[in-house]
């Protein structure tokens, strides 16, 4: 009985000493230097100059275009053109975040200079997991809020109206804003309409559609913007990769910014916020060359391996990424394809397909782009 209790309070002594040693071998490791010295190399300043026009140009036609192309007939492209851009775009969308946003992030926070936490733990994929769930419960609480206040709302809105005789109800607030939409009816088909209860069903899947599509264009937005930031201060700081980079996000900012635009286009805006996705598309189109001209102006000073920068881009990156992983896979993949009416029916099957062909080379283009940025 002795030799086992001895026996085992060796191989315990053995296994504490040997976490302790591997502790002490951990702590005196000596930890790499923070970068302390600029990346710019003074070359190419013509080019450099010249990215903040290009990447403006090109980032204004991928957004721009969707919108212009739905609402103006004389450039208005066939609707299989704007299938394809629709779906090509959820899939860039998706591997921007996979690739452009959460493998930077990771390499940021894990970087060997950092230590401590960031050493020990998979921050990124932390912060991009959290972002998951704020995500949802933004989407929960948003949805919510329909549901509870604006549909019954506007159903006894339409409830008052239905109680004056063709006349002016209360539920004309309700409908001033979309009246773009009914200018092609007759006064017949708006009475019967506006007498239908299935028509005031329709109007309230209406409302909340509408709602719905808003908060998944705004957080789209959202997330862009913000990894769009660093893209341009990364660019406008760049040294000997600067060529390679430029090249890369020319048709990096156009093909994000035609999935971005796509979705705006999407919406249907009422005519209260007719100018809401011009708005969009601008701040997307301005957010990457401004920072391109702050990068260049703080090329000497910024050091994007400095300890502040590993920590602010990959804490950034990685909460970009989570917003647009859950916009990717919810509103873009599982909304379009599995709740959408548009694949609905045996007849669809095909359409569906090429839908789905569409966005894996969408996402497999963008995810190329990441061998070079």
């Amino acid at each position: 009985m002795s030799t086992k209790s001895e026996l085992f309070g060796q191989v315990l002594h053995m296994f504490v000493k040997r976490q302790l040693l591997v502790r002490d071998d951990d702590s005196d490791e000596p930890t790499p230097d923070c970068q302390v010295e600029s990346d710019y190399d003074d070359k190419n300043w013509g080019a450099r100059i010249s990215s903040i026009f290009v990447i403006m140009v090109t980032s204004m036609f991928g957004a721009f275009f969707p919108i212009l192309s739905s609402r103006y007939s004389f450039i208005r492209l066939p609707n299989w053109c704007f299938f394809i851009a629709k779906f090509f775009g959820s899939g860039v969308i998706i591997a921007t975040a996979f690739i452009h946003l959460l493998q930077p992030a990771n390499e940021n926070l894990s970087d060997d200079c950092l230590g401590g936490v960031f050493a020990s733990y998979p921050l990124a994929f932390g912060i991009a997991l959290i972002m998951l769930f704020v995500m949802f419960f933004i989407e929960l609480i948003a949805y919510k809020y329909v549901e509870d206040f604006i549909v019954p709302e506007a159903q006894r809105a339409i409830n008052a109206g239905h109680a004056h005789t063709h006349g002016m109800g209360n539920g004309d607030y309700a409908a001033k804003d979309f009246e773009e939409n009914d200018s092609g009816k007759s006064a017949d088909e708006k009475n019967i309409a506006n007498e239908d209860p299935d028509s005031s069903v329709q109007e309230n899947d209406s409302a909340s559609n509408y709602l719905g599509n808003l908060l998944a264009v705004f957080i789209l937005e959202f997330g862009i913007i913000f990894h769009s930031v660093f893209v341009g201060l990364t660019l406008g700081c760049a040294g000997k990769e600067f060529v390679t980079l430029y090249i890369v996000l020319v048709f990096h900012q156009m093909f994000e910014g035609l999935g971005l635009g796509t979705r705006i286009a999407m919406v249907d805006w009422p005519k209260s916020k007719r100018l809401t996705p011009w708005l969009l598309a601008l701040a997307y189109g301005l957010t990457t060359p401004i920072s391109i001209a702050i990068g260049v102006g703080i090329r000497n000073s910024y050091l994007p391996g400095s300890r502040t920068a590993l920590i602010t881009n990959g804490v950034f990156d990685s909460i970009s990424a989570g917003i647009l992983i859950y916009t990717g896979l919810v509103e873009l993949m599982a909304h379009e394809f599995l709740f959408s009416e548009e694949f609905k029916g045996k007849e669809a099957m095909g359409k569906m397909v090429v839908a789905y062909i569409v966005m894996m080379v969408g996402a497999g283009v963008m995810a190329l782009l990441g061998k070079w940025a």
